[in-house]
Protein backbone atom coordinates (compact mmCIF):
# COMPACT_ATOMS: atom_id res chain seq x y z
CA UNK A 1 0.00 0.00 0.00
CA UNK A 2 2.57 2.74 1.04
CA UNK A 3 4.60 1.72 -2.36
CA UNK A 4 1.30 2.13 -4.51
CA UNK A 5 0.88 5.70 -2.60
CA UNK A 6 3.92 6.72 -3.11
CA UNK A 7 4.30 5.34 -7.31
CA UNK A 8 1.26 7.25 -7.46
CA UNK A 9 2.46 10.57 -5.74
CA UNK A 10 5.76 10.54 -7.66
CA UNK A 11 3.85 10.19 -11.14
CA UNK A 12 1.47 12.64 -9.90
CA UNK A 13 -1.75 10.48 -10.05
CA UNK A 14 -4.87 10.17 -7.76
CA UNK A 15 -4.53 7.85 -4.08
CA UNK A 16 -5.04 4.77 -5.15
CA UNK A 17 -6.93 4.71 -1.39
CA UNK A 18 -9.07 7.28 -0.55
CA UNK A 19 -8.08 8.53 3.11
CA UNK A 20 -11.13 6.78 4.69
CA UNK A 21 -10.04 3.54 3.32
CA UNK A 22 -6.72 4.01 4.56
CA UNK A 23 -7.89 4.54 8.11
CA UNK A 24 -10.26 1.54 7.98
CA UNK A 25 -6.73 -0.91 6.60
CA UNK A 26 -4.18 1.30 9.57
CA UNK A 27 -7.12 0.13 12.16
CA UNK A 28 -7.19 -3.45 10.70
CA UNK A 29 -3.80 -3.64 10.94
CA UNK A 30 -2.97 -2.32 14.47
CA UNK A 31 -6.00 -4.73 15.82
CA UNK A 32 -4.18 -8.00 14.05
CA UNK A 33 -0.95 -6.37 15.71
CA UNK A 34 -2.49 -6.67 19.02
CA UNK A 35 -3.84 -10.03 18.60
CA UNK A 36 -0.60 -11.50 17.74
CA UNK A 37 1.17 -9.97 20.64
CA UNK A 38 -1.23 -11.23 23.03
CA UNK A 39 -1.08 -14.78 21.40
CA UNK A 40 2.96 -14.54 21.76
CA UNK A 41 2.30 -13.15 25.42
CA UNK A 42 0.42 -16.02 26.30
CA UNK A 43 3.13 -19.40 24.54
CA UNK A 44 5.52 -17.42 26.56
CA UNK A 45 3.65 -17.62 29.30
CA UNK A 46 2.66 -21.06 28.78
CA UNK A 47 5.96 -22.08 28.52
CA UNK A 48 7.39 -20.62 31.63
CA UNK A 49 5.17 -22.37 33.54
CA UNK A 50 5.86 -25.64 31.36
CA UNK A 51 9.23 -24.74 32.31
CA UNK A 52 8.60 -24.71 35.63
CA UNK A 53 6.20 -27.85 35.84
CA UNK A 54 8.79 -30.04 38.09
CA UNK A 55 9.84 -27.01 40.63
CA UNK A 56 6.58 -26.94 42.67
CA UNK A 57 7.89 -26.52 46.17
CA UNK A 58 11.28 -24.75 45.56
CA UNK A 59 12.10 -21.47 46.94
CA UNK A 60 13.02 -18.02 44.96
CA UNK A 61 14.22 -14.79 45.51
CA UNK A 62 11.61 -12.65 44.08
CA UNK A 63 10.74 -8.63 42.99
CA UNK A 64 6.81 -7.51 43.25
CA UNK A 65 6.40 -6.15 39.45
CA UNK A 66 3.10 -5.33 40.26
CA UNK A 67 0.33 -4.68 42.94
CA UNK A 68 -3.19 -4.46 41.43
CA UNK A 69 -6.69 -5.37 41.92
CA UNK A 70 -5.72 -8.40 39.91
CA UNK A 71 -3.62 -9.91 42.27
CA UNK A 72 0.15 -9.07 43.38
CA UNK A 73 2.73 -10.18 40.68
CA UNK A 74 6.44 -11.28 41.30
CA UNK A 75 9.10 -11.79 39.11
CA UNK A 76 11.89 -14.02 39.87
CA UNK A 77 15.36 -14.20 38.24
CA UNK A 78 16.31 -17.99 37.86
CA UNK A 79 14.06 -18.54 34.96
CA UNK A 80 13.17 -15.56 34.61
CA UNK A 81 9.58 -15.53 35.00
CA UNK A 82 6.95 -13.71 36.19
CA UNK A 83 3.89 -15.41 38.24
CA UNK A 84 1.01 -14.47 40.92
CA UNK A 85 1.50 -14.09 44.56
CA UNK A 86 -1.59 -16.06 46.03
CA UNK A 87 -0.68 -16.09 49.46
CA UNK A 88 1.29 -13.26 51.42
CA UNK A 89 0.57 -10.73 49.41
CA UNK A 90 -0.75 -8.43 52.06
CA UNK A 91 1.62 -5.17 52.58
CA UNK A 92 3.65 -6.26 49.62
CA UNK A 93 4.73 -3.60 47.34
CA UNK A 94 5.94 -3.00 43.76
CA UNK A 95 10.19 -3.28 43.96
CA UNK A 96 9.95 -4.99 47.33
CA UNK A 97 12.34 -8.08 47.11
CA UNK A 98 10.89 -11.46 49.07
CA UNK A 99 11.41 -14.96 49.24
CA UNK A 100 8.70 -17.07 47.70
CA UNK A 101 7.79 -20.93 46.91
CA UNK A 102 6.83 -22.23 43.91
CA UNK A 103 3.02 -23.96 44.74
CA UNK A 104 1.13 -24.25 41.37
CA UNK A 105 1.68 -23.89 37.50
CA UNK A 106 -1.13 -24.46 34.64
CA UNK A 107 0.72 -24.70 31.52
CA UNK A 108 -2.19 -24.69 29.46
CA UNK A 109 -3.75 -21.39 30.91
CA UNK A 110 0.16 -20.44 31.17
CA UNK A 111 -0.63 -19.89 35.35
CA UNK A 112 2.30 -19.54 37.56
CA UNK A 113 1.89 -19.21 40.95
CA UNK A 114 3.98 -18.51 43.87
CA UNK A 115 3.48 -18.08 47.97
CA UNK A 116 5.63 -15.79 50.44
CA UNK A 117 7.63 -17.59 52.80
Amino acid sequence: MTQRQLKAALRGDAPPYPAEALQGIARHCTLQEDNANKVERQVLKAAAAFLLQGRIGERFEAIVTGAKSTGTFVRIGRPMVEGRLVQGFEGADVGDTLDVRLVGVDAAQGFIDFARN
